[in-house]
Order: C-alpha cells, then sequence, then structure tokens
C-alpha cells in the first residue's frame, strides 16, 4: 500500500519542487520510503511521485518509481498473484532484479501491453510512463478499493491516491461543483465519477485511460464490469454444491489476501461477514489470527461482546477497546484532513480508531467490507423489493393523496423520528417504477427536493450510477439491485471510509470478499440462495454454520456507527454549536443558513430530527474551513 501523485504540465511551469510537495503531502500513506522522477519533455514537463508502505520485499529493490527500459511506473496496491504471473514471465526467458508484484506488472506491461490487466488479481491504481511513446497509463483495480483522482483543466493533468496532493499545486483552480455539493448532502458521500471540485473525476473502477500526450487527449475505457457478471446466465446448480463451492473460492480468496512479508490481522465486528474471514482463516492455521473490535458503551451500538464470543470460539488473538466521547471527540477534528473530501459515513470514527488500535500490532488489516453487496446481506434489499409490490396505478393515487396532505397537520405523527423527511420519502417510493429506484430513495439521507432548499443557487444535477441498473438485462430484481449498490455504495463510500482510516495510520486494509472470482461465481448463483423468505445472506450464512455454532451467529444486524446522536446533546455540544452557527454558515455562502439553523435548533430542543442531515452539514463546513479557506 503506497500513494501516488504527479503531473503532466503542457504549459511546461511545473517544477521538481512543486513534485515534491505533492508526495510529502501523502507520506502517511508509506512512510517507509519515498522517490520522484521529473522530466522536462519538448512539450511538456512530467513527475510522478510516490511514497512507500513496505509489505512485500522490505529492500530497497521496492523503491519507486520504479523503471525498467523505456516504463516508469509508481504503483499503489497489491497484485497478490504476483508469484503465477512471475513463473510465467520467467518460462518466457523474462529475468527480473527484484522479488516485488511492481516489477511484476512492468514485466507484463512489456510483455502483453494493457492486456495484462486480465492477469492481475488485487487490489491495485498505478500510472505507467511510457517515454518512448509518448503515453501515460492510469489504471485502477476491479473493485476500486484503491483510489485515483484525476483532474485536467488550463493544459494541466494532475493525479494522486489523495486529494489533498492537488492542493499543493499552484496551477490546481480549487472551484465547489455545487453538482457535487448536492449529491453529498443526499447521499452523505459523493457518488463517482464526480468529485467536490470542478474538473475534477474519480478513476472509475475497472478504468483505464490511455493518455497521447502528444493528443493530449483522454478517455477513460472500461476493462471489467461487474454489470457483465450479472448479465451471464445463472448456474445451474444445487445448493449443497453451490454451499461447497463458495466455501472454496472463498478460502483462496482470503488466504491471498494473506500474502504480506509482514504481520497481518483482521477487523472482526461478530457480524457474519467479517466472521467468515476469521473462520475460514483460522480453521487452517494453527498460528493464532489477530483480531480487533471497537465497542460502545451506548445500548444497541455495541458488537463488542458478540465479536468476543466469537473470537473466544475461534481462538484468535483478540484485542477490543471501548470508544468514549473524548476519543471521537479527538478524531472528528481530523475527518477533513483524513477524507479531503466532503464525507459523513459516521461510522468513519470508529473505523479510524480500529485502525489506530490494529496498527499497534499489524501492518495488514483485512476487513469484510463487499460481504453484503455480493450476498445480499443489507435490509434495505428486501425493502426495497416488497415496496415494489402493488399495482402501479394505485401506489401513483397514494402519493397524490399525500401530496394534499400537510404532514405538520398530522398531530400524531409530525413528532415522530425524523417524519417529514421520511413522509417525503414515502411519496417518492410510491411513485417510483423500479426496485433500484426505491432503493435509490431509501438509499438517501435528505431528499432531493430539502436539499434543493438548503443549497444557495442553482446547480446542476450531475449523472451518476446509479440508473446503471438499466444495463442489468437480467429480469432478476435482486441483480440489478446489488449490481447498482456494488457501483455506488460499495466504491464511493465503503471502499473511500477503509482506504483512508487505515492510510491515515499507515495500515494496508485488504478486502478478501472483493476478489473478482468471488463476485463473478456469486454474481452467477440464484438469487434464491442470497434471500431466501427475508433471510439475507442466506448461502453465506450456510458456510459460516458450519465453522461457527447457530447460536453465536443468529441476532439481529447492528450497524458499525458512532452513537454521534447521543454525543451530539452531551459531550459534543459545543462542538456542534461552534461549526453549525449563523456567523459561519452565511460567511461561508454555499448554503441556505436558515433553515439549517431551524433544525439545529429543534435538534438540540430534543425534538426527532434527522441527526445524519445535520452531520452532513457540519462535516461539509468543517471540509470547508479546512480546504477552502
Amino acid at each position: 500500500m503506497c500513494g501516488i501523485s504527479g503531473f503532466v504540465d503542457f504549459n511546461k511551469k511545473s517544477t521538481e519542487n512543486i513534485l515534491v510537495a505533492m508526495k510529502n503531502s501523502l507520506s502517511h500513506r508509506g512512510p517507509d520510503d519515498s522517490g520522484t522522477f521529473f522530466s522536462e519533455q519538448p512539450n511538456y514537463n512530467i513527475g510522478l511521485g510516490h511514497n512507500r508502505l513496505s509489505i512485500l520485499d522490505l529492500s530497497e529493490q521496492g523503491h519507486q518509481p520504479m523503471v525498467v527500459d523505456n516504463l516508469r511506473i509508481v504503483f499503489n496496491g497489491e497484485i497478490y498473484n504476483f508469484i503465477e504471473i512471475k513463473n510465467d514471465l520467467l518460462k518466457d526467458g523474462i529475468t527480473f532484479k527484484s522479488n516485488t508484484d511492481t516489477e511484476v506488472i512492468l514485466r507484463s506491461f512489456q510483455k502483453w501491453g494493457i492486456s495484462c490487466l486480465q492477469y492481475f488479481r488485487g487490489m491495485f491504481s498505478f500510472v505507467l510512463y511510457d517515454e518512448i511513446q509518448q503515453k501515460l497509463w492510469i489504471v485502477r483495480d476491479r473493485v476500486g478499493v484503491k483510489p485515483l483522482y484525476f483532474y485536467y483543466h488550463n493544459n494541466l493533468f494532475l493525479f494522486a491516491s489523495e486529494l489533498k496532493a492537488f492542493h499543493q499545486h499552484p496551477g490546481f483552480v480549487k472551484e465547489i461543483n455545487a453538482g457535487s455539493l448536492a449529491l453529498f448532502l443526499q447521499y452523505s458521500y459523493i457518488p463517482g465519477p464526480n468529485c467536490i471540485f470542478k474538473n475534477t473525476f474519480k478513476l472509475e473502477p475497472g478504468h483505464f485511460i490511455e493518455f497521447s500526450l502528444s493528443e493530449r487527449l483522454i478517455k477513460p475505457t472500461p476493462y471489467w464490469s461487474v454489470i457483465d457478471s450479472y448479465n451471464k446466465p445463472k448456474l445451474r446448480i444445487s445448493e449443497s454444491d453451490a454451499i461447497n463451492q463458495t466455501e472454496q473460492i472463498l478460502k483462496e480468496s482470503f488466504n491471498y489476501r494473506m500474502v504480506s512479508d509482514v504481520p497481518v490481522g483482521l477487523f472482526l465486528s461478530g457480524g457474519f461477514d467479517s466472521s467468515a474471514v476469521a473462520a475460514l482463516l483460522q480453521t487452517d492455521r494453527t498460528e493464532r489470527l489477530k483480531t480487533f473490535t471497537i465497542g460502545f458503551d451506548v445500548s444497541g451500538f455495541d458488537e463488542a461482546p458478540d465479536a468476543r464470543k466469537i473470537a473466544e470460539y475461534l481462538g484468535t488473538d483478540h484485542t477490543e477497546y471501548y470508544c468514549t466521547p473524548d476519543d471521537a471527540l479527538a478524531i472528528i477534528p481530523k475527518l477533513p484532513e483524513i477524507y479531503d473530501e466532503p464525507f459523513a459515513d459516521n461510522s468513519s470514527v470508529p473505523t479510524v480508531l480500529v485502525s489506530q488500535l490494529a496498527r499497534k500490532n499489524v501492518t495488514v488489516a483485512l476487513s469484510g467490507d463487499g460481504g453484503d453487496e455480493i450476498f445480499g446481506g443489507y435490509h434495505k434489499f428486501n425493502q426495497s423489493l416488497k415496496m415494489s409490490r402493488g399495482a402501479p396505478s394505485l401506489r401513483t393515487v397514494g402519493a397524490s393523496i399525500m401530496d394534499a396532505i400537510n404532514p405538520d397537520y398530522i398531530p400524531i405523527l409530525k413528532n415522530q423520528y425524523n417524519f417529514s423527511t421520511r413522509y417525503e420519502k414515502i411519496k417518492q417510493i410510491l411513485r417510483s417504477k423500479h426496485p433500484a429506484e426505491i432503493l435509490n430513495v431509501i438509499s438517501s439521507y435528505i431528499p432531493e427536493t430539502e436539499v434543493e432548499s438548503l443549497i444557495s443557487g442553482k446547480y446542476e444535477q450531475l449523472k451518476t450510477n446509479f440508473e446503471s441498473y438499466k444495463q442489468v438485462t437480467n429480469s432478476d430484481y435482486l441483480s440489478q439491485l446489488l449490481a447498482v449498490d456494488y457501483i455506488t455504495f460499495l466504491v464511493d463510500n465503503n471502499l473511500t471510509k477503509m482506504d483512508r482510516a487505515t492510510m491515515s495510520v499507515a495500515l494496508e486494509g485488504r478486502e478478501p470478499f472483493l476478489d473478482q472470482h468471488v463476485i463473478e461465481f456469486v454474481a452467477q448463483l440464484p438469487s434464491s440462495f442470497k434471500i431466501r423468505n427475508g433471510v439475507t445472506k442466506s448461502i453465506l450464512k450456510e458456510v459460516v454454520y458450519r465453522h461457527i455454532p447457530r447460536h453465536l451467529m443468529d441476532r439481529p444486524k447492528k450497524p458499525f456507527i458512532a452513537p454521534l446522536s447521543v454525543w451530539f446533546l452531551d459531550r459534543l455540544k459545543d462542538f456542534f454549536i461552534e461549526y453549525l452557527n449563523d456567523k459561519r454558515l452565511k460567511s461561508e455562502g454555499h448554503l441556505n443558513f436558515e433553515p439549517i439553523l431551524t433544525m439545529r435548533d429543534q435538534f438540540l430542543s430534543g425534538k426527532n430530527i434527522n441527526h445524519q442531515k445535520l452531520w452532513n452539514i457540519l462535516v461539509f463546513e468543517m471540509w470547508y474551513e479546512k480546504w477552502m479557506k
């Protein structure tokens, strides 16, 4: 795991000092080593920067930028099957100077060109410069585990693992994209390829850019898509065979993620996903797997006792830590620095804390991310399918009746938690014509109509990947839901959260479920193996039951989130008020302060206001102060 950054400047104004500043801004991602390459070409200046967190081949042979003949590369991530690829290349007479996966990428590119991507099994983003061909290749892994941002404006191209590197370049114009701000308020994250700044984008998973430096044109090109997997015919397979094959392919994927020359551990929540990873890895090992859990002394939020029971049963070397309001207060002001784009999933707080806990003992940590998206674990999938039932005409009539009723005049209901927002979302659900449209409504925290009232001025409604369900031609609704959630929420919320949290403490986060072989196989399983009679993740649960007794696993699903609504009225109250005050909101200018202050006062007076709305706004205000002033 590393950090990469760099530029191509057709104005020829960028200097090596600027490159060093960009690289240094990402030192937290790779404190073990760093390097740069800078060259003044006739028509452009080019710079490649790298920060290294040593995981494989800890020697100096792993230094980057790495060069082989006319090729130079900066690479972030891991190619888990690099030894197999290397052996194939050795048979062809290709020689190597190191034991790194970085050199395997370069030698593979020499042999196969960009088609080499089909052989890579791992998480990665890299930029490869071909000095002879005068081309830059920018690549992101199939799933999007590793981030890659790019900016192209005024003949200046920038790339980096994190946006903070762009702020080090004087040519970067940091102008807020109001359409992206609207998406953030609605979803608590910014769905790709959009970014908070204009002319700035996330390279989407499974894409590469072939950048001809003579033609100066960039066009992201897909090389893999999860939609292709869902469009394949469902497998004709018995449930028992499906369980056996699922366990086998999961074991293979999980064991690949243990490849490392440094200590490896696991984030264990006690849920089915992380418990599956722990069980399948610990079962075949004599050494005790190191596991880590964060707990809360707040009813309904604490997963630590469940995780402890799983760890005791499996015999892992378990460590837990109970998060306090003081811990949260120490982390929250750092979130804008860690995420450097508005990001309001409040589970980022415990994720940073568990990363800090793990880093004291290991350099690599596995998680259970992706299990819900692949196997259908979220209740929102069930809800979307159920809510789509009923005659469309009756649903439309129901929405029209609700339009005619002011929810403020329903005294029995109006004081219930977040009632006005829920009322609006129910109307949207009734008007939705497809379960994926309902999923989109459920997944949003602030209805689009309310977002419009919060943002000052007009803005462009940006395209997102929420419409991608239409590309899943399979008539299976669940497959469409899983595909769209994978492309949106998994990539831009969950994987962003994990990458920034782990990298903030130089910890490599790995996602054992997010292997293309696992994804492709499970996508082709019948949907009845995933959700059956309302039971989510059915087939994964059957795998887990083989290794952990049902009585330890069968319990209500708990969210891995911080109890902010409790803390905002207690230890975090002053911090909350500091950022949501009229003077600050007026001076910032992007949001309408009147409705925000009304929500704030209602929340502080004990009314049932959705605290996530206020958290989104608070996060934006903190981010604005950090990066725009």
